[in-house]
């Protein structure tokens, strides 16, 4: 038992932690741990006090007293903040070496990206299908994916994923709809095979919407599939960069096809998915036209991947003015929040789900984890940006997972191996960011994407002030928000 005098003796240190104020109410999130606590007026005390210097526990006990907390109340809120890692011990191994473990080798799988064609109907001006990492559909490999590998990557996500209750297969390109036939019979394979093992399936796509008919819509409102629309605005926007392939703009297509999806489809919630880029950045504007004159459930934005050459690229004064906007819909959503209603910008729910679940991230996304890409071939990859870059190969569906391969991508990847997030309080979220954007930046997927470091630190503390705001004032709206997220 630790005598008193040894434990008078014991120095402390303020363990690695964010603070920040939201409704008046003084938080902090502990890194170690990705939680978030709310602090009396005596554990803010202990903080203050604690300091860079540290302090001995009876100093720390003395300090509490004079400013009016009773010795054994002292006593029990150091340990308290001890429990949460929010002082440690000299003794106690640094936080930062401490980090998340990586999922276990055999982590069943549970969701593929099925890249059913590499070809598109369109020809926007900033697509990475064949960026940085590739060049062109290999001699030899299909364009298409055939039933024959469809069916053999729904067998293969089954076989993978044992223990998971319920599995979800995304439909990808090129545009997803130029093979909306072998869609179809992978819904009809895929819920057959689910069925005779008493298990449930999920399915989603991603679309630019062209070739959206009234039969493709009703199969999706009545299979319940979720749709992600790649679109980057009203018709000024829209027609910069999304344009077919003589560069005409594409928004007087997809419209009307767009109000009769939103209208019919009502089973799953349609999004909207913006590309920022060089001209492109009225994130306001874009997503008033998107949710409230088109009727999207739910609008997300991300700046262009690329190396940071090209024309489209976001400059430092394109990028403080999607902050900006950012944080005007940020407060937007916590006004809704408030009044217990959704809004509709994915940016901070998505967040928000995360700190909701206490996520302490070892990767920056289930890339090579609980999620695989599978190209036309059949060739898996990490996730769908990776298809068809060879050097990205992670196996096939008929061999299997290379695990020496995926091996090295993880821990490349794992967040422990990236130097420059090590100091970094945001890394329970971010974990280094994008595995494909890093490589297009710098060749390397195990690269934190250092472009983004400050702007993913404020709005993380953005997103930290909303929850801590709406957990004090509104604290049933994350209980409903986290039964969506678990449902979705």
């Amino acid at each position: 038992m630790t005598s008193m005098a040894s434990m008078a003796a014991v120095k402390y240190r303020r363990g690695e932690l964010h603070e920040f104020q939201a409704a008046g109410q003084d938080f902090i999130y502990l890194v170690a741990a990705g939680a978030i606590f709310a602090l009396d007026e005596g554990a803010s005390d202990v903080l203050r006090r604690l300091g860079e210097r540290g302090m001995s526990h009876a100093e720390l006990v003395d300090a509490l007293v004079v400013h009016g907390h009773a010795r054994g109340d002292a006593e029990e809120l150091i340990g308290e903040l001890r429990y949460v890692r929010g002082i440690v011990a000299d003794t106690v191994t640094p936080l930062a070496a401490e980090g998340p473990t990586s999922p276990p080798a055999d982590f069943p799988l549970q969701a593929l990206v099925l890249n059913i064609t590499n070809q598109c109907n369109l020809a926007c001006t900033y697509c990475y299908e064949f960026g940085a990492d590739k060049i062109a559909t290999p001699a030899g490999k299909p364009k298409y994916m055939t039933l024959e590998t469809a069916t053999a990557s729904v067998d293969f996500l089954l076989a993978q994923s044992a223990g998971r209750q319920s599995v979800h297969i995304t439909f990808f390109g090129g545009e997803t709809l130029m093979n909306f036939k072998l869609l179809r019979q992978v819904v009809e394979y895929a819920r057959e095979r689910v069925a005779k093992q008493g298990r449930a399936i999920g399915f989603s796509l991603t679309t630019n919407a062209t070739l959206l008919t009234d039969e493709i819509i009703d199969f999706l409102a009545e299979n319940e599939i979720g749709v992600t629309v790649s679109m980057d605005g009203p018709p000024d926007l829209q027609d910069k960069r999304r344009v077919d392939k003589r560069g005409r703009g594409t928004y007087r297509i997809i419209e009307p096809k767009l109000r009769k999806l939103i209208a019919r489809h009502n089973t799953r919630a349609i999004t909207a998915r913006v590309t920022l880029t060089d001209g492109v950045t009225d994130v306001v504007r874009i997503y008033r036209h998107l949710k409230d004159d088109l009727g999207f459930d739910e609008v997300g934005f991300a700046p262009v991947t690329n190396s940071g050459d090209q024309a489209y690229a976001l400059d430092n004064r394109g990028m403080d003015g999607v902050v900006a906007d950012f944080h005007l819909l940020a407060n937007e959503w916590l006004e809704y929040a408030l009044r217990g209603q959704r809004h509709g910008f994915s940016n901070v729910s998505e967040t928000i789900g995360e700190l909701i679940q206490g996520a302490n991230k070892s990767h920056p996304c289930g890339a090579a984890i609980g999620l695989l890409g599978v190209s036309p071939s059949g060739d898996l990859s990490p996730c769908h940006r990776f298809t068809d870059a060879d050097t990205h190969s992670l196996g096939h569906v008929s061999s299997g997972v290379d695990s020496a391969k995926r091996e090295d991508f993880l821990a490349r990847g794992h967040v422990s191996a990236k130097y420059e997030c090590q100091s970094c309080w945001a890394r329970p979220l971010c974990a280094g960011g994008c595995h494909h954007e890093a490589f297009v930046r710098y060749g390397d997927t195990g690269h934190a994407n250092l472009h983004y470091c400050d702007w993913i630190r404020q709005w993380t503390d953005t997103c930290l002030r909303i929850y801590g705001a709406v957990s004090a004032q509104n604290p049933q709206f994350l209980e409903r928000l986290a039964e969506r997220k678990a449902l979705s």
